[in-house]
Order: structure tokens, then sequence, then C-alpha cells
């Protein structure tokens, strides 16, 4: 026989029920704080408040603003039909999270990560992708509004300066948490790498090995928060070490909805009119980079290093182990839904905007430079 499992909350109803019933906790006493009741089952205060919504609601205990919560006046035989066996779905707080697409490491992580703070928490998750389209994501969010979320956590489709749903729910402060975006000039939460550092990071790892003609790949980076940081980290790294900046050498205009093969061609026209770059720094596609240049005969690292943005599985069966800029994906999921519930339980906490550090892991995609011999 399988057996049934009880949610926390319910386990703390059923607690409270069974002190009154007992009469060790008499009408009109005050019962435990939520931090203290919190702090003996070992759950956050969102999973005992939602205990003790659910028995205000009964009649079993009442609330005094500033004071706490207090035994109902009634006998303890008047509350022995009281059920704590109600179904759970009726109660249990639904976190929405929106993501772009479920096809890489990165956002399988991410998903992860969320799922691990809120299951132990008693929050159920809900998701849905949004398809790189920002009509999908509007959509998805009035549809998660109207399933009754409590709170949203979103990954911004690429290029979104102000999508106006996400607008309205900042301004009516409902629950959001944006992940590895910034809405600039918008108040909200946010977790994120500090892709800033991270490029710098980058930078210096390949002027350490005597590059100086460093080149930059991603998809348009108006609009994109975190690939804008990367940018403007890259650029600084280079002026902070009296290397001209050549807007030649960025490519910034690759797109999600390209085919692999328009990406490699796009990649291949972009080493062709740059032979003079000895490396390069790939904020999407690093695979296809790599693919590009092979296929032009340019040798990765002897011809040219690539420094990847985000790590790949199983870097080590690669045709070239990836030397890249690790994120700490669990974590910023996890931080995500720290963030949410605090969100909830608190509508009046101060905004958040969390960035996580990285780690630059070498590997077999960057080398020492050498005089390059290609020709355009």
């Amino acid at each position: 026989m399988v057996k049934k499992f009880t949610p926390m909350y319910k386990k703390i109803e059923t607690f409270i029920i069974e002190q009154i019933r007992n009469e060790n906790w008499k009408p009109r006493s005050r019962i435990p704080s939520e931090n203290e009741l919190a702090e003996q089952f070992g759950v956050s205060r969102i999973t005992v408040k939602n205990a003790l919504t659910t028995l205000v609601d009964k009649g079993v205990v009442y609330r005094l603003q500033g004071k706490g919560t207090f035994v109902s006046d009634h006998r303890p035989e008047d509350i022995s039909n009281i059920s704590t066996e109600e179904k759970a779905a009726h109660t249990v707080p639904v976190i929405g999270f929106l993501l772009p697409r479920l096809d890489n490491r990165f956002t399988a992580n991410l998903l992860s990560g969320i799922e691990d703070s809120l299951s132990g928490n008693e929050y159920q998750l809900l998701f849905a992708k949004t398809n790189d389209s920002q009509e999908h994501e509007i959509l998805r969010i009035q549809e998660m509004k109207q399933a009754g979320v409590k709170g949203l956590i979103i990954y911004p489709v690429e290029g979104e300066h102000y999508n106006n749903e996400i607008l309205s729910l900042t301004l009516n402060r409902f629950p959001l948490v944006l992940l590895d975006r910034e809405l600039k000039g918008v108040d909200t939460n946010s977790i994120s790498s500090d892709n800033y550092a991270a490029a710098m990071q980058a930078v210096n790892h390949l002027h350490e090995l005597g590059h100086s003609q460093i080149g930059f790949i991603s998809t348009l980076a108006e609009g994109t928060s975190s690939i804008e940081d990367r940018l403007h980290g890259y650029e600084k790294a280079l002026e902070d070490r009296h290397i001209l900046i050549d807007r030649g050498m960025q490519m910034t205009k690759l797109t999600m909805t390209s085919s692999d093969e328009e990406v490699i061609t796009m990649i291949q026209q972009f080493l062709k009119a740059n032979p003079q770059m000895t490396a390069l720094l790939s904020s999407n596609f690093s695979p296809h980079v790599i693919q590009a240049a092979l296929q032009l005969g340019i040798s990765v690292p002897e011809d040219l290093s690539v420094v990847f943005f985000d790590d790949v599985e199983y870097p080590d069966f690669c045709i070239v182990p990836p030397t890249a800029v690790v994120q700490q994906e669990l974590e910023l999921g996890r931080e995500a839904g720290r963030l949410i519930m605090e969100q909830i339980e608190n509508r009046s906490s101060e905004y958040q905007q969390i960035k996580l550090p990285t780690v630059l892991v070498p590997r077999q995609s960057t080398a020492k430079a050498r005089k390059t011999n290609r020709t355009p």
C-alpha cells in the first residue's frame, strides 16, 4: 500500500487543532508566532501562513494585527468534527514560470533550481514555453494570471525592451521575478549572472594568452540586458588594456529563429571578413562557431581561440572541449524561487537585483596567440 503524502501546511493545521482539542491551548490564548512555528517544523513562514489562513477561515483561530494569532472562543469539543483532510489543491499556492525554450542545459537547470526552492516550501510550479516570441509571452502571462498563480518568474524573450504585460505586473506590484534580464528604467526584482564581470574575465584570460585581436559574437544585443552587459564588459576590458575597439569585429545580429545552416553561414562570413582576429567571445551559438571555423580550415585553438558564454553538456566529448564562462544555473533558479516566495509573503518588501558571480573554466578551445596566416 502506498503511503499518502501529507503536505507540511496540513501537518501544521493538524498540530494546532490537536493542541486546542487537548486543551493545551485555551480559548483566547495566543498561539506560537509564525516564526516560532516555522522554526519548529523547519519550513518557511509562507507555509505556516497558509495553514493559519485556512484555520482562520474555519473559525478555529483569529488574528489581531500587531498582536498575533489567538484561539477562537469555543469549547474543545466544538471543533471535534473539523476536517484537515481537504484537498491540497484548493490552498497550495502556485507559481508560474515562463521561459523562451527548454532545449538546453541552462534553461533545464534554471527550472530544476526553481523547483528545488518551491517544492521544499509546499508550492506548486506551473511552467510554459514562450518559443522566443513576445506575442506568445504576453499570451502565456495572461493565461497564468487567469489560472490564479500567486506569482510569476519570467525569463523574457531576447531583444525585449518593454513587454506591457510585464510592466503592468510591476506597476501593480504583482509578485514578479525576472531571470537573466533587467528592464532598464523599471524597478522590479531580477536574478542574473554578473555578465559584465564575466566578459571582463573572458577577455582577461585571452589577453593573458597574448591575444589582442579579440572579437565578439551574439544574438541581438539591443534590448537584451544580459548580452548588453557582456558586450559592455568586453569593451571595457579592451579599453583597460589600451586595445582599440574595432566594431567590425563584433557581430550581434544572430537570431534564435535562424536555422543552423543560416547561423553557420553568417559566422563564416564574419570570420572571413576578419582574418586578423585571433580570439573570439561567443555569447550565443558557441558550438556553431567552432563548427563554422573548422569548415573553413581554421584550427581551434591554434588559429582562433574561442571562449563560450555558458557551458555545454559533456564538454569532454566535444570536438574541441570549450573554455567556458560557467554560470551558477541551479543557484540562479533557487534564488528566483526564494525571491518570489519572499515577494508573496511580504508585498511591501524592496525590489532586489541580484547578480551571481561566474567561473571561467579553461579547456582546449583557447591557447597562446600566434601570428595568424589567415587570408580574407
